[in-house]
């Protein structure tokens, strides 16, 4: 069998796929030995093209002699990933305890603090409201006179405009 550019693309190959293997085999290869091993060399997806090329009986003899080495690697890994696990939780517990302990020391820190700022805070605002009280204080008392000034200007003025208004006819009234 002769893989070409035009038959990776027609199985939907990868263009980035395809246009390595155009670098790297610019005339097509033939299935061998030295054609696969330099297609894995240069990074060529060895796996998808095993999903295309290889017939159930080749596939059959191929689980049948890889099968004890996938047991073993599968072994290996999940012994490793326990081991992964064992290590990963106890330095998960280590990780709480020092957490917790700096924790409870930035508390120990903060609450204290915590209570400072709020004892000043609360002696600012008390301040704040004893300004504040005697500037309304002082407003409230230039309002009220010059309110009052402006009711020495209106009284007059209002009772003139009632008279006459009173005086005229009663028509004009309505």
């Amino acid at each position: 069998m002769r893989i070409t550019e035009e038959w990776l693309k027609g199985k939907a190959a990868c263009q980035d796929q395809v246009d390595l293997f155009v670098k790297t085999f610019p005339d097509g290869a033939d299935a061998s030995e030295a054609s696969i091993a330099l297609a894995g060399e240069v990074g060529l997806d060895l796996s998808w093209l095993f999903d295309y090329v290889v017939r159930a009986p080749a596939r059959a003899e191929y689980e049948k002699i890889t099968a004890p080495a996938r047991a073993e690697y599968e072994k290996i890994r999940d012994a490793a990933w326990d081991e992964y696990e064992k290590i990963g939780d106890a330095a998960w517990a280590e990780y709480e305890k020092i957490r917790d302990a700096a924790w409870a020391e930035l508390e120990k820190i903060r609450s204290p603090a915590r209570a400072e700022y709020e004892k000043i805070r609360d002696a600012a605002r008390a301040e704040l409201e004893k300004i504040r009280d005697a500037a309304r204080a002082e407003y409230e008392k230039i309002r009220d006179a010059a309110r009052a000034e402006l009711e020495k200007i209106r009284a007059p003025a209002r009772a003139s405009a009632i008279i006459r208004s009173m005086r005229e006819p009663k028509e004009v009234l309505a």
